[in-house]
């Protein structure tokens, strides 16, 4: 099968002369896809759709690792980037784009009573976490879902090379869906705990008492309350996963799909917080980065229009439904499940008796991209998926997944590679 890839992965080993892994991204190197069974670069995209170097076309479902909230080179969002890029990008003041965007979050979210912009989502998150640092005095932070690269969070997974060890020990990990879990943190240095953060919803449901039950906590022991929106901001509510669950933090980070694939992140809080980033050093040239600003307002307002988190979850809904009933009809094995949001949703693949998760999500994600459908087993719906593409993946679901079980069964996943196997990044949860 190397020959449908080869550019991809002549492309690759010279990528890697100059580049570690050949990717600036860990989740879009050839760690997370089947080496020579899988494309490796994407040239152009269009809608949903998205070509290799190759010139395979593929239905694309990880949306740019959530980046692509309205599909790619979305027509409205174009355009007012051209516009922009024709007036200019980076000046030596501010640009009124900083004060409108961050008026329509205001207006939008919850907690959001000032807000300052960064770049990805990791800015958002450190910031967040200086700042709350700064605010309380205290240095301890509890952490749950995945908050970027830097030092106070990475080194609190498997992927700690290179963070000091004083660094490590300020953070502490706790259990989604598990409050007993973030009340012995906290009990355990009274006093001491500056904030907690969590991806308000991922994999799971929050259950109806979690989040309620973190505000409290949180203000029993005095740390602030932040929710890392950086994927559920803009994809679950306009006003964020605060807005969808009725809980609102002091502080959030936004992201990814607010520019859709432009890069631009925000920190929006409290005022009596957010006031505080005058005495913090939170600050960047880019910040205030005028064509991925202009990016963000014409989502905002395209998204506000025609009300695009519901037009998403109805579309996910429609797939994830689909989905339930395919794996009912195969009788599938516990190791194949369903799980998430109708605008993120998973086909969850676990370690069976016969194989690892990573063999077996290999020849799912092989087997997919022979199909033409690009995916990372997860479901990022975008506007651009319409009922056409949501039949398609299904259907190539239903032609894949019988495959999947059966060679499992028969202890022969190994066998039916066509390329080597992907490899964990690391585990988040």
């Amino acid at each position: 099968m190397t020959s449908r890839y080869q550019h991809s992965l002549a492309l690759s080993a010279r990528a890697e002369q100059s580049i570690p892994l050949g990717s600036q991204t860990f989740s879009k190197s050839r760690l997370c896809f089947p080496y020579g069974a899988a494309p490796l670069f994407i040239e152009r995209g269009e809608g949903a759709t998205v070509w290799d170097v190759d010139g395979n076309q593929y239905l694309d479902f990880a949306s740019g690792l959530l980046a692509i909230s309205l599909g790619y080179c979305d027509p409205d969002v174009n355009q007012a980037v051209l516009e922009q890029l024709n007036l200019g990008s980076i000046f030596s003041l501010p640009h009124r784009l900083e004060t409108e965007v961050a008026e329509q979050l205001i207006e939008l979210i919850p907690c959001a009573e000032m807000v300052r912009f960064g770049k990805n989502g990791t800015d958002a998150t450190s910031a967040c976490i200086r700042l709350s640092r700064a605010v309380t005095g205290r240095e301890r932070v509890a952490v749950c879902g995945y908050h970027g690269w830097q030092d106070w969070y990475i080194g609190s997974t498997t992927r700690h090379l290179g963070v000091p060890e004083c660094v490590r020990e300020l953070t502490h990990r706790f259990d989604y869906n598990d409050l007993a879990s973030l009340r012995a943190q906290l009990e355990a240095h009274p006093g001491e705990f500056a904030a907690v953060i969590l991806e308000p919803m991922n994999v799971a449901w929050p259950t109806p008492e979690f989040l309620p039950g973190l505000r409290q906590l949180c203000d029993e022991h005095g740390a602030l309350l932040i929710f890392d929106e950086t994927i559920t901001g803009f994809r679950f509510h306009l006003g964020g996963a605060q807005t969808l669950f009725g809980v609102t933090p002091d502080l959030a980070a936004f992201g990814k799909g607010m520019a859709n694939g432009f890069p631009i992140s925000a920190v929006v809080g409290r005022r009596e917080h957010m006031r505080r980033m005058e005495d913090i050093f939170f600050s960047g040239t880019f910040g205030g980065d005028a064509i991925a600003l202009a990016a963000a307002n014409a989502v905002i307002k395209k998204m506000r229009r025609l009300d695009v988190p519901a037009r998403l979850a109805e579309r996910g809904q429609q797939l994830l439904s689909e989905l339930d009933a395919l794996l009912q009809r195969l009788d599938a094995p516990n190791w194949l499940q369903s799980a998430g949001h109708p605008s993120w949703s998973f086909l969850l693949i676990s370690d069976s008796p016969n194989h690892s998760s990573w063999l077996l999500k290999s020849y799912f994600i092989q087997e997919l991209c022979k199909r033409g459908i690009l995916s990372l087993g997860s479901h990022n719906i975008n506007l651009a998926h319409g009922e056409a593409e949501v039949a398609r993946l299904l259907e190539v679901y239903a032609e894949v997944l019988p495959a999947l079980i059966r060679l499992d069964a028969e202890h022969a996943i190994h066998e039916a590679l066509d390329g080597e196997p992907i490899q964990p990044v690391f585990k988040v949860r």
